[in-house]
This record gives C-alpha cells, sequence and structure tokens, in this order.
C-alpha cells in the first residue's frame, strides 16, 4: 500500500518560491486550503473506516450464540441457517394448529 507522504501540516506550511511572473498567491493559498480540507476528511473517513473494519473482525470472530429450539423444531444441523422460509413454514404450521378448528368451520 502507498504512504502519506504529506499530511494537513505540511500542505498548510509549504511556502513556494516567488517569481516576477508567478501564480498568484492568494488563489494558490485558497487552493491549498481546499486541498487541506479534503486531505483532512479522507484522514477522517480512513480512519473511520479502520475502526469499522476492526469492529466487523472482531464480531465475526466471535461464535454465534447458540439457539435453543422447543420440541418439534428444526433439527440441530439446520438451527444455525434459519431461513425466512423456515420461520414462514413453523407459522404456517402455528396457525393451524390454533386456528385449524375455526378454518375447517368455516369451510376455508
Amino acid at each position: 500500500m502507498a504512504s502519506i507522504k504529506y499530511s494537513s501540516k505540511d500542505i498548510f506550511d509549504k511556502d513556494f518560491k516567488t517569481t516576477v511572473r508567478g501564480y498568484n498567491k492568494e488563489e494558490v493559498d485558497e487552493f491549498l486550503d481546499d486541498i487541506i480540507k479534503d486531505y483532512e476528511t479522507y484522514a477522517a473517513l480512513v480512519k473511520e473506516l479502520q475502526q469499522e473494519n476492526q469492529r466487523l473482525k472482531n464480531s465475526a470472530a466471535k461464535p454465534a450464540a447458540p439457539t435453543s429450539y422447543s420440541q418439534g423444531s428444526l433439527p440441530k444441523e439446520q438451527a444455525t441457517s434459519v431461513s425466512n422460509y423456515d420461520i414462514l413454514r413453523r407459522l404456517n404450521r402455528l396457525e393451524k394448529e390454533v386456528f385449524g378448528k375455526q378454518i375447517a368451520e368455516k369451510g376455508l
């Protein structure tokens, strides 16, 4: 990875030699001020992303807490990867158990 050559302080402290037909010093200073702001923004963003990256690495390294299931639920090998489909299927079975008699009486 490439290293950073200048800090925002280095950019701020930089003095250019003047010549008779040189650049407008005020215009150069304004441009460098904008560069410093951008540089500080990028540095803050990099630091924030590094912290988030470390946090995600730490959370991925921790083992997931085991989920307890009641009897009649999914087998243990499937317990760790419960999908939305599995949840909907179980919900459907529970609704049939709870509301089955009402559904049968109404003929739905």
